[in-house]
């Protein structure tokens, strides 16, 4: 490996390990103010932010999209995947739900050839159904003590491998920067709306008030971490190559056991650890599979904007 790729195998490491700690940030707000109403907050926040950005470095017709249809499913995509993210790290250990959501690339091959027509080989469906196994032994006693609650990290990767199938589509479209102002500037909206409908409804667990300034202001380093993690994990591509670098999108794994052990007391127990193997290898098998016979740019998970 030349100093040139090491160099952006540690950006795109410290990528996806500030992309895990942002989710730390976020389950330290459990208690605090209800999931739907910080995700909408971050990702007003985190399209504001980067709308300033794009408007500086393009001019104003950088914010018209090729294909407003495209843009909103991926908008759509990212705000359902990420409600149900942070709804499930609210209620569950941080490792299991990171564990879950790492079943979105897996499930992204299944996805394109139902719907991109694809070819799908075999393999593809027998490495899926290994991680689907991962996901039912780390599943298996939240079940019995959170009842459906517990699918949540599960419909989060599913919308995850949607959100990257409308992403496949829209290559081409706009700037790296224009797209994500595109995906976060629809996606902060809907979970606006759905945040107020969710308070409008009565529901007690469901209302909230005005955040506190320590809400306002974790909102927002997760908003700045996130996009900051997203370029460090671009650059690390640019310079080392999506073959080596996809790989270390599992570092965040390791950041959430860490975090999830030294903040929340969160211990996962030996058929967690192995459920969440079992995932992680089928994600790296897909992964080596494809860089031998597709090299080419990454299609990885990227979690928000």
């Amino acid at each position: 490996m030349t100093p040139e790729e090491r160099s952006g195998l540690a950006y795109a490491v410290t990528g996806f390990a500030v992309l895990s700690a942002g989710d730390a940030v976020i389950k330290s707000m459990a208690g605090d103010w209800p999931a739907h109403a910080v995700a909408a907050l971050r990702f007003s926040l985190g399209a504001a932010g980067l709308s300033v950005l794009l408007w500086r470095a393009e001019g104003p017709r950088a914010f018209v999209p090729a294909n407003w249809a495209l843009q909103g499913a991926r908008g759509a995509c990212l705000a359902i995947a990420s409600l149900s993210f942070f709804s499930a790290i609210y209620i569950m250990p941080l490792a299991e739900a990171m564990a879950i959501a790492f079943l979105a690339p897996v499930l992204t091959q299944v996805l394109a050839g139902l719907l991109l027509g694809e070819e799908v080989r075999a393999r593809v469906y027998l490495v899926s159904l290994v991680a689907l196994a991962g996901v039912a032994i780390i599943l298996r006693p939240n079940l019995a003590a959170l009842g459906w609650g517990a699918v949540l990290p599960l419909i989060s990767a599913t919308f995850f491998a949607l959100l990257m199938i409308t992403n496949r589509l829209s290559a081409g479209q706009g700037s790296a920067l224009s797209m994500q102002v595109f995906v976060a500037g629809i996606c902060a909206p809907i979970l606006v709306v759905a945040a107020f409908a969710m308070k409008a409804s009565g529901v007690a667990a469901l209302d909230f008030g005005w955040p506190s300034w320590d809400v306002v202001v974790r909102c927002a380093v997760v908003a700045v971490t996130a996009s900051t993690a997203h370029w460090l994990a671009f650059i690390g591509t640019e310079r080392a190559g999506a073959a080596k670098v996809a790989p270390a999108i599992y570092v965040q794994m390791i950041v959430a056991v860490t975090l999830g052990w030294l903040f929340f007391d969160e211990r996962p127990d030996n058929l967690t650890l192995v459920g969440a193997a079992l995932i992680i290898a089928a994600g790296l098998v897909l992964w080596r599979d494809g860089a031998q016979r597709r090299p080419g740019p990454a299609r990885g998970m990227a979690r928000g904007a």
